[in-house]
């Protein structure tokens, strides 16, 4: 028996608007015993229905999947995904010339809390971040199965590091799916015409981070002639492309050895010569300290998620403030600056907020050219504000 939450009175108020969740402190009562991960109904207090979602220990007790319908059967997962892969090919990435890599489900932003599922050139790579969504990883794989048929070389759960370990699960990354000719063997995808290794099994996240395409176009554009600093670099996405844009040269650090050794492997991919580029296993912050003011006309500064949740905003803020500073202080007279945070809980106002004090800091002259956000492929619900967490600015310094 499916069990069902009841909601307070007045609290039904945010599911009518469609969002997501559901917050402990609005429930009223719990009919039954529901497990992580179970899915539940949820009920207004005069007992009508009102969403079907999945149970969770924590502020969120569910994570809603539909607001209309039976979401426990197949032919959920099938359209499902199959909406989220139409999103894709409507804005161009499913099919392209020039990119073979998007992320397909984007958690709330496709209607499926929880779930991320990245494509990389017929390899998917899925990462549950509720138990419920892990315990239906078959189904959802066989849906994958379904909607890409033949062009769907593997499916690798790589979900030990983001599913609720107190939820008693199995977490051992692995194949869900293997094509009977795949090797399992990082591929090489292109992006915007670019080539880059993808390693889903030791790299980061699901192996390299998609959500700054678009502004890794961006950086190319404004790279012609530039000398530029890719701080945070990872596998050195932002090089590859200022140097693809004309940049005089393109210097990447990051504290990850592998890391800077698989960026090596790309700006090599794309026939870039070491002449123009350089890799520093290094402390950001560090590095920083030692680069002359002036050397480089264009810097990127992309940190990991300062704050993860709410408790730490103030010490993020601070993070990002300091960062920011030394960024400023160190590009050329006419420089630009790319600044993000992927802090989920930072908002864009708050994020200004850290960098003006930045710029006052400095007492340099300092305009905003552009602000900066996450592509398409990882869309924002709009009953769900709280998923837009890329947020950027490009600034130019005088």
């Amino acid at each position: 028996m499916t069990a069902k939450i009841y909601l307070k009175k007045g609290r039904e108020a945010s599911i009518l608007r469609f969002h997501p969740w559901v917050f402990s402190g609005a429930v009223a009562n719990v009919v039954g015993n529901p497990s992580e991960g179970d899915l539940v109904g949820v009920y207004s207090s005069t007992g009508e229905i009102l969403a079907m979602g999945h149970w969770q220990v924590g502020s969120i007790v569910v994570r809603i999947l539909s607001f209309a319908g039976d979401p426990s059967s197949a032919v959920f997962w099938t359209d499902a995904l199959r909406a989220a892969y139409e999103l894709r090919v409507g804005v161009g990435l499913v099919n392209s010339r020039k990119t073979n890599c998007y992320r397909l489900v984007h958690g709330e932003g496709d209607g499926l809390p929880g779930l991320i599922i990245d494509y990389y050139d017929g390899v998917i790579v899925m990462q549950a971040h509720s138990a419920g969504m892990f315990r239906a990883k078959k189904q959802i794989c066989e849906a994958l199965q379904s909607l890409y048929g033949k062009k769907l070389k593997a499916v690798y759960d790589k979900s030990s590091g983001t599913a609720p370990f107190k939820a008693g699960l199995e977490l051992i990354d692995g194949y869900l799916y293997k094509a009977p000719d795949f090797t399992d063997e990082p591929v090489i995808v292109s992006e915007n015409g670019h080539k880059f290794k993808i390693d889903w099994r030791e790299g980061q996240k699901t192996g390299f981070f998609l959500d700054q395409r678009d502004n890794r176009a961006l950086v190319e554009s404004y790279s012609k002639g530039r000398r530029v600093l890719n701080l945070f670099s990872y596998t050195g996405g932002f090089s590859v492309y200022a140097l693809a844009g004309g940049a005089l040269r393109a210097d990447s650090v990051d504290s990850s050895s592998k890391a800077i050794s698989i960026a090596s492997e790309n700006l090599e991919l794309n026939g870039f010569s070491s002449d123009r580029h350089e890799e520093y296993c290094s402390d950001v912050k560090d590095f920083l300290a030692t680069v002359e003011p002036g050397k480089y006309d264009l810097i990127i500064v992309d940190p990991p998620a300062f704050a993860k949740h709410r408790g730490a905003v103030s010490q993020a803020l601070r993070a990002y403030q300091r960062l920011n500073a030394a960024a400023i202080e160190a590009v050329a007279h006419g420089g630009l600056v790319f600044s993000f945070s992927c802090s989920q809980v930072v908002d864009r106002q708050a994020f200004l907020e850290a960098v003006f004090s930045a710029s006052a800091q400095t007492g340099r002259r300092v305009r905003i050219l552009d602000r900066l956000n996450q592509p398409a492929d990882h869309a924002v619900n709009i009953y769900h504000p709280e998923g837009e967490y890329l947020k950027g600015l490009l600034l130019y310094v005088e």
